[in-house]
């Protein structure tokens, strides 16, 4: 198995490309802001094809750069059909502040774009990947899992610390605490979990010390980030 990955652009998303191995066909997920470069230095350094781009839900800072990295080698997007309006209206799912900063900016969908739904299981690459609709930071988000390698691509479902935030057009802290329960915490403790901002961690360690994966659950949930 090869994951490797990089933070792409100011919002810190980290981009990975998932393969059976060096010289295989592969997987993208998430390439969002300024992320093309970073994905074709992956693809050379690793002798890897691309065959799809996989994306954790809609919000900019993760699709930002998802039609040039598919365009450049005609492959198609998988996204939930609840967010997929936001590629091409990405405002759709800003707070107002982060409007007025990026206001102007204009995506477009990839020419192809197919809709994931939950409990899928996408056969790309060699690789098995199972598909776990997680709303509550948008209503379309997902998660990707790898059971065999107990590996879970988690976007912004799940942080080292903390959660995603639900105070976006389309998050609800309900929602994203009910996702938690019935999605995250019945996997094994040593899934590890790459999320779509920070450093990894895994089920088990969250489990132990997330104060939104504890019983005495905060009243709100956090706030940052866009």
């Amino acid at each position: 198995m090869l994951i490797a990955g990089f933070p792409a652009g100011a919002f810190q998303t980290n981009c990975y490309a998932v393969a059976t191995a060096p010289g295989a066909e592969c997987v993208i997920v998430d390439p969002g802001q300024d992320a093309v470069d970073g994905v074709e230095e992956l693809l050379r350094e690793h002798r890897l094809k691309p065959v799809a781009v996989l994306l954790t839900h809609g919000h900019l800072d993760h699709v930002w750069s998802v039609a040039p990295v598919c365009g450049a080698r005609d492959v198609p997007a998988w996204i939930h059909p609840e967010d997929r309006h936001l590629l091409s209206d990405p405002g759709a799912g800003w707070s107002p502040t982060s409007a007025q900063l990026f206001g102007g900016i204009t995506l477009s969908e990839p020419d192809d774009v197919r809709e994931l739904s939950d409990g899928a299981v996408l056969e790309l690459a060699g690789l098995e990947l199972v598909v776990d609709h997680t709303p509550g930071h948008t209503r379309g988000s997902v998660s990707f899992r790898l059971p065999d390698e107990k590996i879970m691509f988690a976007g912004d479902l799940l942080f080292r610390d903390s959660i995603g935030r639900s105070d976006l057009p389309g998050g609800d802290y309900p929602t994203i605490l009910r996702s938690l329960a019935d999605k995250v915490l019945p996997l094994p403790d040593d899934t590890v979990v790459l999320p779509g901002h920070g450093p990894q961690t895994t089920i088990g360690r969250e489990r132990a010390v997330n104060p939104y994966l504890k019983e005495a659950t905060p009243q709100a949930g956090p706030t940052r980030g866009i």
